[in-house]
């Protein structure tokens, strides 16, 4: 059995750790807004975007990806003028696999974020607001804070979703060591080319990392 190159080993772990942090966070500016719009407001064609939203759910991360790589190669707007700016294409740099990340971890953030929105009793944001509040203080004061464990625990799911996509990165920011290598695309080329003890390492690390996540939830919904 080979011995585990540990510079090679870490390095995967940490830039995954880093984009899904990213993207998670970005999840959670974006999903916690959408999801309070989308289950205290009523307005023509809300079930049509909230299928859309919850649509990277179910979609197989393949095609998430090819979409992507269609929006941002150097063919699309996005791409032309991202490349115009940093004089260097968007696909494969690890910023397109933070957006495909956040792509494939926003649907479970929101479902659970909504969830937990429409737990709230409205009468409660209703009496803020003829107290005077701003819809932004009823979202600050009140709803966010009777939901935190919703919030919490969505952020958490997120973040696990972002660590473990596979599909979406490797078409858009493919392979590559020390720029673009996530743990699933490392232990999959590690497979691929043999290096069973490598592939067994970070199979290790993301079943350890995924549990004490999944626990972490777990106690948050008990709590």
């Amino acid at each position: 059995m080979l011995a585990i190159d540990w510079s090679v080993f870490f390095e995967p772990i940490t830039l995954s750790i880093q984009i899904s942090v990213i993207a998670s966070v970005v999840v959670l500016v974006f999903a916690t807004y959408t999801a309070w719009i989308m289950a205290r407001k009523k307005f023509f064609g809300k079930s049509i975007i909230d299928t859309l939203l919850l649509l990277p759910l179910v979609l197989p991360p393949t095609v998430i990806g090819f979409i992507l790589l269609i929006l941002l190669g150097r063919r699309s707007w996005i791409g032309k003028a991202y490349e115009s700016i940093f004089d260097g294409p968007l696909v494969f740099t690890w910023i397109a696999a933070v957006i495909a990340a956040t792509i494939v971890a926003f649907p479970l953030a929101y479902r659970s974020f909504r969830a937990g929105f429409e737990s709230i009793d409205p009468e409660l944001e209703a009496s803020a607001r003829v107290l005077g509040a701003s819809e932004w203080q009823v979202l600050r004061y009140i709803s966010i804070p009777l939901s935190i464990r919703s919030l919490t625990s969505g952020y958490i799911l997120g973040f696990c979703r972002g660590l473990g996509e596979f599909g979406a990165t490797i078409m858009v920011a493919g392979n590559i060591p020390g720029r673009t290598q996530t743990i699933p695309t490392a232990i999959y080329i590690a497979t691929d080319g043999g290096s069973m003890t490598m592939a067994w390492a970070w199979v290790t690390a993301m079943l350890v990392l995924s549990f004490l996540m999944l626990f972490l939830v777990n106690r948050i919904s008990k709590d």
